[in-house]
């Protein structure tokens, strides 16, 4: 132990000499802050101690050095950017409508509306500080959406060609599907049935959902079930192919089984009732009746987060709004229809509901994603 105690005494002496630099030795030159002094104690007695350098100081010291302006909370947003800068992020937080601004980093969904809400309420932004006052934008997200503004991100637009075989169910020729005049595309609820008729030239013939009061009462009993199923298909129109959702809900999640197991057994009836008897010498006709994967449509929509899918309302009342704005929009809806639903898919809505959104959705993604195969 006194031998350590020499060492680490002549370790330490050498930094009482100028101009020399050692381990514990200050630089001459540099900014490392001065190191704070400890000491080592001897074990047999306790009394006599040796002085060491402390290195969890320089360490904190050394942590704590000044960091790049977009993570110093201290400083005003106006001063971490140039005048051209601060023009331009201005310029577009004060023209920008909510889905314009709803393309930028950090500012999909609410924050977007809360941008536009806080302009209107108390005038432009004058001040890049002054969009912290915005709900949900505080300094560290401000600062995101400033560079994302400045320095967006861009994306490689390419179309990605679809193998039927991912997202439709039977595996039918593609010639089949190409001929085919109209389809009705059908999605089954937890307490009804949707669907739309949707022809060839992106048309909405049909849309409309029925309630199944049976769904999920008591313990799926088959004849209840069979009930409402066999009442919504004697109402369904006339088409080459009718095409049912395909849940994306996992056997291993035990917490949704009852849901997996009313979807199947709804599913399991419509393709029973729905598809022709066909003869063995007709064997070269095609299913009539499909199965649509419920993620492939979803992420030709933009609405899936991670593996869940969400709402779909926005994207059919922006597909309405285009059906009356443009000249060739992408799907073309009849007045009737329109007039019917045209409030159904507001914020907060319950009268239009899920279903009708998915079932319009999937019509159109099956005829655009067999597009893309082409």
């Amino acid at each position: 132990m006194w031998v350590a105690r020499r060492v680490l005494s002549s370790l330490v002496k050498r930094t009482q000499y100028a101009g020399q630099s050692g381990l514990f030795c200050r630089p001459q030159h540099g900014s490392l802050p001065e190191l704070e002094l400890r000491y080592l104690q001897c074990t047999c007695c306790w009394r006599s101690r040796v002085p060491v350098a402390s290195f969890e100081t320089l360490n904190a010291n050394l942590s704590s050095s000044n960091e790049p302006c977009k993570d110093d909370a201290s400083r005003t947003l106006d001063t971490c950017y140039t005048p051209e800068q601060r023009d331009a992020i201005l310029q577009l937080l004060n023209t920008a409508t909510p889905g314009e601004l709803a393309g930028i980093k950090l500012l999909r969904g609410r924050k977007s509306l809360n941008i536009v809400e806080y302009r209107t309420k108390n005038g432009p932004f004058k001040t890049l500080e002054s969009v912290v006052n915005v709900p949900l934008l505080k300094h560290k997200s401000a600062v995101i959406v400033f560079n994302s503004i400045l320095n967006p991100t861009v994306k490689k637009e390419r179309k990605v060609r679809i193998q039927l075989a991912k997202f439709i169910r039977p595996e039918v020729d593609k010639s089949w599907l190409e001929d085919a005049s109209s389809i009705v595309s059908l999605i089954c609820g937890t307490n009804k049935i949707a669907w739309a008729h949707v022809d060839r030239g992106m048309t909405v013939l049909d849309w409309q959902q029925v309630d199944c009061p049976n769904f999920l009462r008591g313990t799926y009993m088959a004849s209840a079930y069979l009930h409402d199923v066999s009442s919504v298909v004697a109402l369904l129109p006339s088409a080459d192919f009718y095409i049912i959702e395909k849940s994306s809900i996992s056997v291993q999640n035990t917490a949704l089984f009852p849901i997996m197991a009313h979807m199947r057994a709804v599913e399991a009836m419509l393709f029973a009732l729905l598809e022709p008897k066909n003869s063995p010498a007709e064997s070269n006709i095609p299913p009539r009746v499909l199965n649509m994967m419920r993620t492939a449509v979803g992420r030709h929509f933009g609405l899936m987060v991670g593996e869940s899918r969400t709402s779909g309302a926005q994207t059919v009342r922006q597909l309405m709004t285009e059906s009356v704005t443009q000249k060739l929009p992408r799907i073309n809806f009849p007045q009737d229809l329109l007039v019917k639903y045209r409030n159904s898919f507001q914020m907060g809505s319950r009268r239009g509901g899920e279903e009708l959104c998915d079932a319009l959705l999937q019509a159109i993604a099956f005829y655009e994603l067999l597009s893309d195969c082409s």
